[in-house]
C-alpha cells in the first residue's frame, strides 16, 4: 500500500482547456506532481459531461483527446500520475450505485453548485437525473482512488463537502473505515481561482466566446489580447484610467512572475495617473502571457501528431486506474456483505 497521499482531480471534457482552466487547476497539478510526494490520479469525466449533453456524445468523443493533449502539454507526466477516462471504470457505476441510497433527494436539491449550475443552464423542470446526482458520482470517483486531497475552484467546496458526508454515511452505516474522507485543495490566488473571460464576463467560456487556449497560435493569442476590455472610459492615453476591473491588469497580477512585479505596480500607477495607454499595457500582457503559454502550445503540436500513442496512454492509465477502483469495490462489498461467493 503506497504511503504517499493519494490526488484526485478531473475535468469534463467538453471542448479544449482555456488559460482559466489552467490557472485555476492544472498548472497546480503538474506542481504537486511534480513534487513526487503524491500519488495523482487525474481523469477525464466524460460519464459526467454526458450528464447535460447525453445528445450530442460526438462532442464529448472528440474533446477527450483535445482535453489529453491540453495535459501533456501543460506538463502532466503518465510515467508520474494516473491519467485515465472516467467511462473506462464500470466499478466507479457501482460505487455510484451504493452510495444514492445514503442521500436524499432533498440533500442533492440542497448542494448550492449543482443549484447554480441547474439555473445557469436553464433546464426548468426538465433536470436530466443524471445531472441532479452528479455529486454522488463525484464522491464515487474521489473515494474509488482513497483520495486523501482534491484541488478545486472555490465554487466546488459544496461537492466535496457532499463527499465527506457520504464517506461518513457509508463508514457509519456498515460500522468501518474503508472510505476516506477527503480535503479540499483550492487556489492560493483567489484572482487566479476565478479568472473571468477576455471581456470581463465572470465566466469564461467557449460558448461565450471570451477566452483564451492553450492551443491559441500566437497569432490568434495576439487579436484575443488587443481585444481585451479595459477602461471603456479611457480614450485617450493621458486620461486617467481605471485599474480596478480593467481585464489587462487582472491578467497581469495572474500570470506576472516575481520578476515581473515591479514593473506591474508601476504601470498600474502611470496608468491611473494618466499617460499609459491601453496598446501598451497589452503589448505587455501578450508577452508575459506567451512567456508562459508558448512552450505549452509547442508541445501540444507534437503531441498532436501522434494521437495513437495519446490513446494508448488513455488506455494505459485506465487500466491501472481500474485496478485500484476494484480493489476499493471489493471492500466496499465486503463491509456491506454483497461478497456473497467470498
Amino acid at each position: 500500500m503506497t504511503s504517499k497521499e493519494i490526488i484526485l482531480t478531473g475535468d469534463r471534457p467538453t471542448g479544449k482547456l482555456h488559460i482559466g482552466h489552467y490557472v485555476g487547476s492544472l498548472r497546480n497539478r503538474v506542481l504537486l506532481q511534480n513534487q513526487g510526494k503524491y500519488d495523482l490520479f487525474v481523469f477525464l469525466a466524460d460519464q459526467q459531461a454526458l450528464t447535460d449533453h447525453a445528445k450530442e456524445p460526438q462532442k464529448i468523443i472528440e474533446s477527450v483527446g483535445e482535453v489529453a493533449l491540453d495535459y501533456l502539454a501543460a506538463g502532466l507526466d503518465p510515467s508520474k500520475s494516473t491519467i485515465f477516462i472516467q467511462s473506462q471504470i464500470p466499478e466507479l457505476a457501482e460505487l455510484s450505485m451504493y452510495f444514492m441510497n445514503l442521500v436524499s433527494l432533498a440533500r442533492l436539491e440542497r448542494n448550492p453548485t449543482v443549484k447554480t449550475e441547474i439555473s445557469q443552464k436553464g433546464f426548468g423542470e426538465s433536470i436530466p437525473a443524471g445531472f441532479l446526482v452528479y455529486p454522488v458520482s463525484q464522491a464515487a470517483d474521489i473515494t474509488a482512488f482513497k483520495a486523501n486531497l482534491v484541488p478545486v475552484g472555490n465554487d466546488q467546496k459544496p461537492m466535496i463537502e457532499q463527499t465527506r458526508e457520504i464517506v461518513r454515511s457509508f463508514n457509519n452505516a456498515y460500522d468501518t473505515d474503508v472510505l476516506v474522507e477527503p480535503e479540499g485543495i483550492y487556489p492560493d490566488n483567489e484572482a487566479a481561482g476565478r479568472l473571468p473571460g477576455l471581456d470581463g464576463n465572470a465566466k469564461m467560456s467557449k460558448s461565450l466566446n471570451n477566452g483564451i487556449y492553450l492551443s491559441d497560435d500566437i497569432d490568434t493569442l495576439q487579436k484575443k489580447v488587443m481585444s481585451m476590455y479595459t477602461d471603456p472610459n479611457h480614450i485617450r492615453v493621458e486620461d486617467p484610467g481605471q485599474v480596478e476591473g480593467n481585464m489587462v491588469f487582472h491578467y497581469l497580477d495572474v500570470f506576472g512572475n516575481a520578476d515581473d512585479a515591479q514593473k506591474i505596480a508601476e504601470m498600474k500607477e502611470q496608468y491611473a495617473a494618466g499617460g499609459l495607454g491601453d496598446v501598451k499595457t497589452k503589448r505587455y500582457l501578450l508577452e508575459v502571457l506567451d512567456r508562459e503559454l508558448g512552450p505549452i502550445r509547442e508541445r501540444r503540436l507534437e503531441y498532436a501528431k501522434d494521437m495513437g500513442q495519446v490513446y494508448q496512454m488513455l488506455k494505459a492509465g485506465s487500466e491501472k486506474a481500474q485496478a485500484v477502483a476494484a480493489n476499493t469495490l471489493d471492500e466496499v462489498k465486503d463491509a456491506m456483505g454483497l461478497n456473497y461467493f467470498k
